[in-house]
């Protein structure tokens, strides 16, 4: 499934999600991450490295992120990055 479509009806395969976001990060930061490490404990990422991060996934995922969901937390990790998109863009079955 395409995932950087941007039908807002369409669900989002977690497993793609993961993959672009690591893929980004890596080029981005020029190092390799796991989809569970604290990217800003662990890499001195900034918060400003954040506001990148919401804009491209706004940008390939079509969602639009405001208000409560911009908290630093739902960046932190990769997982959690993929868990915002799939709770924004309506998950899918059986969540």
């Amino acid at each position: 499934m395409d995932t950087t479509n941007t039908d807002p009806d369409a669900t989002v395969d977690g497993g793609a999600v993961e993959k672009d976001l690591l893929a980004f990060l890596a080029a981005q930061t020029k190092r390799t991450w796991e989809p569970d490490v604290d990217l800003f404990a662990a890499g001195g990422l900034s918060s400003l490295f954040a506001m990148q991060l919401v804009v491209h996934l706004e940008t390939a995922f079509g969602i639009s992120i405001r208000g409560a969901d911009l908290r630093l937390d739902n960046f932190r990790t990769v997982g959690n990055m993929v868990a915002l998109v799939r709770r924004l863009r309506g998950g899918s079955a059986g969540e």
